[in-house]
């Protein structure tokens, strides 16, 4: 099949009008809050698991940072394959052409089956060493094997369903995505203490609850084609057999796959470092990892709903509204974030006291939060400059962006953590934000200035 017919087909007008004609503001907004939501779920279910892991041990609270980069590895192949296809979709939807977005929905799919059968097969023939590389301690790694076992195993269906979530969500039904993850994500909270404490399943709990509840949102994500929910036709007959679609999927997903995938790198980076100071300095960075996840999965939530709406107007020709739907993203998170930090930089003892009433986690944690505290509103500039570039598809910029906040913190925590010891590992968050800023806004603001004209930004 083709990659793009020349011919326009016809997408319904309603959709169409709305993405193309619906004041800026109250459209990203209104697609915002659902994918907001959403993400802050999957975050509060993450940070569920690590609660409730906390209350095992400090060693098991460590387990759970160790398995975040299996977890960021998961999610770097799904959004890959999600956001490569959905930003392309879009882009054709936006022209009218929905044969050719229907082609890339169906493509993605059995790409993300593949993909997931692969990671768990790797990763399972290959879990003990795959623990130790991710930088275990021995007291660590009993808790980590019971945990990335099952995590593992839920593969398949974790990168299945972190692409129909995205292909939901760059048509502009982020209601549904929020349905289908965000069902999911209850559940697991729910299934947490049940498995961990009922059925006394300890750590090897919180896997079975959230690969259990990750099956439930694949099935509530997948009935959404089925019943013809979607305006993307996810169909057998649809797959493409032209090699030339799933490498522009990849590379339409590639900043995707490196913003996670360096993730993963940084985390192990700093898990290596942190278990020369013993178990407490790797469960309280990983405390600190989560709850700063969960703030930033506001910001990323804000930003799906602002991608699917740049990239219907880009491909429109609506630049006036790309334009615009920047700056208000933006101001306006950058804002939510410096409430956030003032908030943060006030209770950090009391936030990281409530995962682990531990005096070496509670005194660690409670600095590396605070710095980080220190650079958290420079995050909406980081996030918007690498989404904005994916979704009008210039890939090797949005590459670039995405690898520049983890990849700048890699050689740091090693420099910092050589030079300053443990107050290093706190601060090296904080500094390569700082790093990544620089370098995220002035690409953004020469981008700006060539393609907008010579105004303020």
């Amino acid at each position: 099949m083709p990659l793009f017919h020349q011919h326009q087909l016809h997408e319904p007008p309603d959709q169409r009008t709305k993405m193309l004609e619906t004041p800026v503001p109250s459209l990203i907004v209104t697609l915002a809050i659902p994918t907001i939501i959403s993400m802050m779920v999957t975050s509060i279910y993450n940070m569920a698991d690590t609660y409730f892991v906390s209350q095992l041990s400090t060693s098991a609270s460590g387990a759970v940072g160790i398995v975040f980069s299996i977890m960021s590895i998961i999610q770097a192949v799904g959004f890959t394959v999600g956001m490569g296809s959905g930003s392309i979709a879009a882009r054709l939807m936006g022209q009218g052409n929905h044969r050719d977005a229907d082609a890339y929905a169906s493509s993605a799919v059995l790409m993300a089956l593949v993909l997931g059968l692969l990671l768990a097969v790797l990763g399972l023939c290959n879990l003990g060493s795959l623990i130790w590389a991710l930088g275990s301690t021995e007291t660590i790694y009993p808790y980590a094997m019971d945990y990335a076992r099952y995590i593992l195993m839920g593969c398949p269906v974790m990168v299945l369903s972190f692409t129909l979530n995205n292909l939901l969500r760059w048509q502009g039904k982020a209601s549904l995505a929020v349905f289908g993850l965000g069902t999911g994500g209850v559940l697991n909270m729910v299934l947490d203490p049940v498995f961990i404490f009922i059925f006394d399943l300890g750590i090897a709990g919180a896997a079975i609850a959230t690969l259990l509840s990750q099956c439930v949102s694949l099935c509530i994500l997948a009935s959404f084609f089925l019943l013809k929910k979607s305006d993307l036709r996810v169909s057998p007959s649809c797959i493409s057999r032209s090699p030339k679609l799933y490498l522009s999927i990849l590379k339409q997903g590639m900043p995707s796959f490196f913003r996670q995938g360096i993730l993963s790198l940084s985390t192990m980076a700093l898990n290596f470092n942190a278990k020369i100071y013993g178990d407490a300095a790797v469960a309280a960075l990983a405390i600190v990892t989560k709850v700063f996840t969960f703030i930033q999965s506001i910001v990323i939530g804000f930003g799906q709903g602002f991608q699917p709406v740049l990239g219907y107007n880009y491909g429109a020709g609506r630049l006036d509204r790309v334009k615009e739907a920047v700056k208000f993203s933006v101001k306006t998170c950058t804002i939510i974030l410096t409430v956030c930090a003032v908030v943060g930089f006030a209770f950090a003892p009391q936030i990281v006291t409530l995962f682990r009433d531990d005096l070496m986690v509670i005194d660690i944690g409670t600095r590396a939060f605070r710095y980080q505290c220190f650079t958290l509103p420079l995050g909406a500039v980081l996030t918007f400059a690498n989404m904005f570039f994916q979704s009008l598809g210039k890939s090797v910029r949005a590459t670039i962006l995405a690898v520049c906040r983890q990849g700048v913190f890699i050689p740091l925590v090693y420099l910092l953590s050589w030079q300053l010891g443990l107050t290093g590992l706190e601060l090296t968050q904080a500094v390569s934000d700082l790093a990544a800023f620089l370098i995220s806004g002035t690409i953004m603001v020469h981008y700006f200035l060539r393609e907008f004209g010579k105004e303020r930004v």
